[in-house]
């Protein structure tokens, strides 16, 4: 009788871990709220301490929203040291930051582990903030320190695109006139 409800806690349990230690990376009102997970299908071990969920999964919690065709969670190492791998076509991430501004994340599969507040995208990976981008085969995000490593395929076109945005007319032009006064 307590298995159902053992493996469903289990399985929220799992999805708070990973939302609520992505903290440092985006906006802390978000983790103060609801957690909804949806999916066509889900299954928890409490025993080796995974959960699978699959179909349409769409995870969101304030303005943090993870998309993918499955998300598996292994928290078979420990607390703290959990793994998150969402795949699809392709898995995507966003998430609104403290300063307005929204991070959003795709790949084939994202990858993301607790301990390392590492965020790895492989497969026609893709990182945006404002109108800046990184695109290549796979990247890695530290959140915690902000540094990102992309990698190129080996193919002759596979190479990293890195796209940076001019500020604005109006954005320059205040600076501007900042830097002008006494």
């Amino acid at each position: 009788m307590l298995k159902p409800f053992t493996s469903h806690l289990l399985k929220t349990s799992l999805v708070l871990v990973f939302l609520s230690s992505a903290s440092s990376f985006a906006g802390k009102e978000d983790f103060t709220k609801t957690i909804k997970v949806a999916s066509n299908y889900q299954e928890g071990d409490g025993i080796n301490k995974q959960a699978i969920y699959r179909g349409n999964v769409q995870i969101s919690q304030g303005t943090l929203m993870v998309k993918a065709d499955e998300v598996q969670v292994d928290a078979s190492l420990g607390e703290g040291k959990e793994v998150f791998i969402a795949s699809g076509n392709p898995a995507e991430y966003s998430q609104q930051q403290e300063d307005g501004s929204t991070v959003k994340a795709k790949a084939n599969q994202i990858m993301y582990k607790r301990a390392t507040r590492s965020l790895s995208l492989d497969g026609d990976a893709l990182i945006e903030q404002n109108s800046s981008s990184v695109k290549g085969n796979s990247i890695l995000f530290n959140m915690e320190l902000e540094q990102i490593i992309a990698q190129g395929n080996n193919q002759e076109s596979g190479r990293v695109i890195t796209i940076f945005q001019p500020e604005s007319t109006s954005e320059s032009n205040a600076a501007k006139q900042q830097e002008s006064q006494p």
